[in-house]
């Protein structure tokens, strides 16, 4: 499952620059056959992992660029593949217009939005429940992977077996709603601020349904990981844990072979509360770019989203975590705008 990190977490993002030597004029050169010719694109990716390993991951992106692009009537004379530096660095370039179009996180575009625009969002496979309600995750458990492509995902407040977090359950099942002297009462293992699903979304739901902070919880444990999360769970250490939509499925076996527990992780945990969705990784190009056209933007979206169909293309994104792309606009990212703000208005605190 693609885990969302969210400005400086160590998620993999990826970063593709136009760069077309001599400025726009070069974008519209024509070919005899009637196509436009760019000198040199040059693709750049944020070092989420060892630049080498990636530099060899994404070499196939090369050929297969420049075909789909040829395909759009651009032809494409060199692709370069680089790392960058670090997230910021490359939503700089991206809004500078030193950088044509990027792959970013969703959390670097909205930071960088005066200067970007969002074409696509990369998906991935979709759950059988995506309901705002907790109830109606409780109902229909388990959840289970859909061949239908997402392009956003859930956190989960998850309540585990201890007697607190079966009140929570029960009381969320019966189809009445949590107060603050519920949720405060509880304790509650949260992953890194910077966490989307584990700390950042969470929050944006405890603000929207109680206008508190997450931080204002009375009895919060930071868990270094997922796994120690719910083993915490498991043990009665906590009583809510905060995760991605699927994770229950990710350590289903965990829960009975490891964690000891002698029921299911679907008999003992219920869902109490659901955040709003939380968009994938953006591909976005600069609106100060020196190439950048309509025509060019229409381009990149038909050349990744057909990338994203072919086995050869699924492989060389499938490091970033990605399944394809869909169509995407700056609406679709408002959530995120609402969660860096109530960040940075806590920060400020």
């Amino acid at each position: 499952m693609f885990k969302k990190v969210f400005k400086y977490a160590g998620v993999l993002a990826l970063v593709v620059t136009l760069t077309a030597c001599g400025g726009k004029s070069d974008g519209d050169k024509k070919n005899s056959d009637g196509s436009k010719s760019i000198d040199k694109l040059s693709v750049g990716f944020v070092p989420s992992r060892d630049p080498e390993e990636i530099v060899s991951a994404t070499d196939p992106l090369k050929n297969l660029l420049q075909e789909e692009l040829k395909k759009e009537g651009y032809d494409v004379k060199n692709i370069d593949i680089t790392v960058g530096t670090n997230f910021e660095a490359v939503g700089e370039s991206l809004s500078s217009g030193t950088l044509d179009v990027g792959f970013i996180p969703g959390g670097t575009y909205v930071l960088y939005d005066d200067g970007a625009e969002v074409l696509l969002t990369a998906t991935r496979a979709g759950l059988s429940i995506d309901s705002d309600k907790a109830k109606d995750w409780n109902d229909n458990k388990p959840t289970k992977p859909t061949d239908k492509q997402a392009e956003s995902y859930r956190a989960l407040m998850i309540a585990g077996p201890s007697s607190k977090g079966q009140a929570l359950a029960k009381k969320v099942n019966e189809g009445k709603e949590l107060s603050w002297e519920d949720v405060n009462g509880a304790s509650w293992s949260v992953m890194s601020s910077s966490s989307p699903a584990g700390y950042i979304y969470p929050s944006l739901w405890m603000k929207e349904n109680f206008d508190k902070n997450l931080s204002e919880l009375k009895n919060i444990v930071q868990s270094d990981s997922y796994g120690s999360a719910f083993a915490r769970l498991a043990s009665g250490q906590v009583d809510v844990v905060l995760a991605y939509a699927d994770a229950r499925r990710d350590f289903e076996k965990n829960w009975t072979k490891e964690y000891n527990r002698e029921k299911g992780i679907w008999d003992e945990t219920n869902v109490i509360g659901v955040t709003p969705a939380i968009y994938n990784d953006t591909i976005s190009v600069s609106k100060n770019s020196k190439v950048m056209d309509d025509d060019l933007k229409k381009a990149l979206q038909k050349a990744f989203i057909n990338i994203g169909k072919t086995e050869e293309g699924k492989k060389v994104i499938e490091i970033y975590s990605h399944e394809g792309y869909k169509e995407s606009t700056s609406k679709d990212y408002d959530n995120e705008r609402k969660a860096q703000k109530m960040i940075q208005e806590s920060t400020k605190k």
